[in-house]
């Protein structure tokens, strides 16, 4: 698969992913090779309703653990498959919330069947990108010729081999990782680069449900992290007063730092308290502040001199009222 583009047009015809599955098929059965292979039984057989006792586990309340773990891998899963193929053409762009319903809808009907859940998977996706898709009814006509394969020829699925598709799922994840960007990724968003490493490597050590969880799991550790950042730099020129600047998220977990080192400022100095280059102040930090500038102004010193932040919402900037 990866040599393929280097052969002649006419053999390109064929899919390089199907090539590679019919040799490796090939392989096993002319060798007979100890091969875990895709097992296929009858339609009929696979639809099996859940009974009142599968009911009577809603009644331990670790099963929605487990159901809102399912629910956000698969939903993460279909989001990021969805967003690798808007890279993949130039047509219509993916229409999240009703992809997100439609899964939802799928799922509901997956479930009174008996039948294991379902994701959006870049591998049928990209297959059908790269067949020329143009129209919604490709991934309609994938289902179909899925259907008509397992209904009719379940004896030949039985022979591929499992590794082989192991194979086109790493190859296929292994296209949408932006090696040339990974180094000016690296050099401008370390956090971004890392969690990207880490995720892929788990998705192939572990398997797809962990590797996606431990990614988001960081997601959340970093995301938690920049909304909790602050620099406060405190000049003192040794005359005249003393100059705080405050930059970042004054976030409550901050607080206790922001106080230490307004209280560790000399009493007997006036205090210039800028709060221009703060992104986010919350109610917490707000009321602190007020109540430092009010403790240090009442010892008889000059009031706390104060630059307002200018905080960015989403209609448009608006200046804070922060009366210190």
């Amino acid at each position: 698969m990866v040599g393929w583009k280097r052969l002649p047009k006419q053999v390109q015809t064929v899919p390089g992913a199907l090539a590679a599955v019919v040799l490796a098929t090939v392989v096993t059965l002319a060798f007979s090779l100890p091969v875990a292979t895709v097992e296929v039984s009858g339609l009929l057989d696979s639809i099996q309703p859940p009974g009142m006792d599968a009911f009577g586990e809603l009644a331990n309340p670790a099963i929605f653990g487990t159901i809102v773990a399912f629910t956000l891998i698969a939903s993460a899963e279909s989001l990021f498959s969805a967003a690798a193929v808007d890279r993949l053409h130039d047509g219509p762009r993916t229409e999240y919330d009703k992809e997100l319903m439609a899964q939802g809808a799928g799922n509901a009907v997956c479930g009174a069947l008996g039948a294991l859940p379902m994701t959006a998977v870049i591998v049928r996706s990209s297959a059908n990108v790269a067949a020329g898709a143009k129209t919604k009814a490709s991934r309609v006509l994938h289902g179909v010729w899925l259907l008509l394969f397992a209904a009719l020829l379940p004896s030949t699925l039985a022979l591929i081999p499992l590794p082989a598709l192991a194979g086109i799922l790493v190859h296929a994840g292994w296209k949408l990782i932006p090696f040339r960007e990974i180094v000016s990724l690296w050099r401008e968003h370390r956090g971004e680069a890392l969690i990207l490493v880490v995720t892929a490597v788990s998705i192939v050590a572990v398997n797809m449900f962990e590797g996606v969880l431990i990614g988001l799991a960081l997601s959340v550790v970093k995301t938690a992290w920049e909304a909790s950042h602050l620099k406060l730099e405190i000049i003192d020129k040794g005359a005249g007063p003393v100059q705080a600047y405050l930059s970042g998220n004054a976030t409550f977990l901050r607080l206790p730092k922001i106080l230490d080192s307004l209280e560790a400022l000399p009493q007997d100095r006036p205090v210039e308290l800028d709060l221009s280059g703060l992104h986010h102040l919350d109610h917490a930090c707000r009321t602190a502040l007020e109540n430092w500038a009010e403790r240090h102004s009442a010892v008889g010193t000059e009031p706390v001199r104060v630059t307002e932040p200018v905080l960015v919402t989403e209609r448009e900037p608006v200046k804070a009222a922060t009366a210190l």
